[in-house]
């Protein structure tokens, strides 16, 4: 066992996820703000507005987020050289940034036309293209930090982010309502980009002159990287923005607001660990690319860590999910409740599987990893369709699940085939033992009756399951985990 890799893991991942936590739980507030201002029709029209911009604003992005990372990461030594990438970078998200807007603006009667049946909202739509510009500025600042390994100031900026969005838009939707919904998505957009750029600015970088022979050599590297990983996020927008399609053609707005409810709680206690796997472990496993041992080793390092880290939250959810519903939305999302219990599922398979998809990325296996999400996608599209014929709205959550059930296996055997990697004994045990975990606590939820002995029950075993795994990370990392907020208030070295 190897306990400096432990101590790294959760260190990063309370760092970086506590922040998260921090920030999700901010947008948690911000939605039960939300919820009880406009109701399930406001918050689907939310969420239709965010998945219709977001193809848009991921060929913006042009999988720069990935290249731009490994490349600033590989001239962490050189100032004169990760100048010269970082420099490129942002003219790149500028330029690429513009377009975006621009193709947003010109297309939002046809966007209108698809999404609403009519050109009603055309206006608002076109307005949303100064979001997918400021996301793509935001992006760059983004790339910076984690690329230098900035952890805290990204953290930070994860925190201080989610408050300014939080204090920026909703004065809009308390003004306007359902008419306010547009400014309150771009001022958000506005105060993640100030917050990201405050804490970029003191990364040091030397001052060189890119001539433009130099960026175009440098934009030409970031885009064979870049373009297999924006046509991956293209298509995975593009089918969530079908689903969403779907759920509200056959349930309404009101359908849509209630399954974005219980998709936003699912992983909201759980995607603490998961932004730490797309932080800090893919800088990591990009250092152990080389090496299959040393990158089988960073994969279970990490998986088990994340599980440990990542079940308590999923226990909670589901066994609190009638009281979460009420207190973070209102009475009219009680119908979110079983969604929600099934969609825990699915986020404990992204939990599993996404150690396991990045070693695609690491690898530079661009193609691989599109190919792969496509049929993941392909997957998810039809099993939503099906399911919700046969189940009803609680079907997106068992489409959910047995998306993630699929990708698990996909990604391992993609693992094994490209690094040779295998999931360790220790790892295949408590993939079971979670498992089995969240079922027992799915089936309490549903069958125990007697609802006050339900969650004193509930509490203490939450307690008990949380000090288990406290125990177990510090025997794993050698020592005792330090507070979280502790942790991101230190100045970095």
């Amino acid at each position: 066992m190897n306990q400096q890799k432990y101590r790294v893991a959760v260190r990063s991942t309370s760092v970086i996820g506590g922040a998260a936590f921090f920030s999700i739980l901010i947008g948690l507030l911000r939605t039960k703000v939300v919820a009880v201002l406009l109701g399930p029709a406001g918050m689907g029209l939310i969420n239709l507005y965010t998945s219709l911009i977001s193809p848009i604003s991921t060929i913006a992005n042009m999988g720069f987020h990935t290249s731009g990372v490994r490349s600033i990461a590989d001239q962490q030594n050189d100032s004169e050289a990760l100048s010269l990438v970082v420099k490129s970078l942002r003219r790149l998200v500028w330029l690429t940034g513009a377009i975006g807007c621009a193709v947003t603006v010109l297309l939002s009667p046809e966007l209108s036309a698809v999404t609403f049946n009519s050109n009603e909202h055309a206006a608002d739509i076109a307005f949303l293209g100064i979001v997918v510009l400021f996301s793509n500025l935001s992006m760059g600042q983004v790339c910076l930090l984690q690329g230098t390994r900035r952890i805290a100031d990204l953290a930070r900026a994860n925190i201080w982010g989610a408050v300014n969005a939080a204090m920026l838009s909703l004065p809009c939707l308390w003004l306007w309502g359902n008419r306010g919904i547009t400014a309150s998505l771009v001022l958000s957009a506005f105060a993640v980009l100030l917050t990201t750029w405050w804490f970029a600015k003191s990364v040091d970088t030397a001052n060189v002159v890119v001539s433009t022979s130099s960026f175009i050599k440098e934009a030409k590297k970031l885009l064979v990287l870049g373009l297999p990983v924006m046509a991956t996020a293209v298509q995975t927008a593009l089918a969530a923005y079908i689903i969403r399609l779907i759920i509200a053609g056959q349930f309404g707005l009101e359908g849509v607001g209630i399954w974005s409810a219980a998709f936003t709680i699912s992983g909201g206690l759980a995607n603490f660990v998961l932004h730490a796997i797309g932080t800090d472990y893919y800088p990591r496993l990009v250092a152990a690319s080389k090496n299959d041992k040393l990158l089988n080793e960073e994969v279970n390092t990490q998986l088990e860590v994340g599980l440990l880290l990542s079940l308590p939250a999923l226990v909670a959810t589901i066994m609190f999910a009638p009281p979460g519903i009420a207190i973070l939305y209102s009475g009219k999302f009680d119908a979110a409740i079983p969604v929600l219990r099934w969609y825990v599922f699915g986020i404990w398979g992204r939990v599993v599987s996404w150690p396991l998809s990045y070693i695609m990325l690491a690898r530079g296996r661009g193609k691989l990893f599109f190919l792969v999400e496509l049929s993941a996608n392909i997957f998810h599209i039809s099993a939503i369709y099906y399911c919700t014929q046969t189940w009803g709205l609680p079907g997106t959550g068992v489409g959910f699940m047995l998306l993630y059930l699929y990708y698990i296996v996909l990604t391992a055997i993609t693992g094994r085939c490209i690094a040779g990697t295998k999931l360790s004994n220790t790892n295949l045990s408590l993939i079971c033992v979670t498992l089995c975990t969240l079922a027992t606590a799915s089936f309490c939820s549903f069958y125990m009756t007697e609802k006050l002995l339900y969650y004193i029950l509930s509490a203490a075993f939450v307690a008990l399951l949380s000090w288990k795994v406290y125990g177990r990370l510090s025997i794993l990392t050698g020592f005792s985990l330090p507070g979280i907020w502790k942790t991101i208030r230190k100045k970095p070295e």
